[in-house]
């Protein structure tokens, strides 16, 4: 296998994963944001834990594994640099708000006060939306 070969494999691979985790995250943000966190007997705090930790793991997945390759040179494709370019700060955007949602949710640090999370869910939701967005349209520049 030449080493061409073996990069596209890896980059694959990589998607593979991110789309993966992308998908769990989904599956518990839309079992997180059917909790109502006035009922003292569903276990929002855990749930919304474990979400908030799927969700940084997939947004390091992205990072660490595709993005970081990308911006710094590891990619020669003009294609997928011009789409790069394009929705890189977008997918920034994204990461903010989902830091930003992690650490008000993070209750290691602090109590959990969940007043407003079903606003905050509704905002980190359409965020995480649009990241999918930006991310299809760079997956599909790799995998052309």
């Amino acid at each position: 296998m030449t080493a061409m070969a073996e990069k596209r494999d890896f980059t694959r691979d990589q998607i593979r994963k991110l789309l993966d985790e992308r998908q769990e995250m989904i599956v518990l943000f839309c079992q997180l944001a059917d909790l109502d966190p006035c009922q003292s007997n569903d276990p929002v705090d855990l749930k919304l834990r474990v979400f908030c930790q799927k969700m940084i793991d997939y947004i390091a997945a992205g990072h660490f594994a595709i993005y970081d390759r990308i911006m710094n040179g590891g990619e020669r494709r003009k294609q997928v640099l011009r789409v790069a370019a394009r929705v890189y700060a977008s997918i920034e955007d994204t990461t903010d708000i989902a830091v930003a949602f992690n650490d008000k949710y993070d209750e290691h640090d602090h109590p959990l006060d969940s007043t407003n999370l079903q606003n905050d869910l509704a905002m980190l939701g359409e965020a995480m939306s649009n990241r999918a967005d930006y991310e299809d349209q760079l997956i599909d520049s790799l995998l052309s």
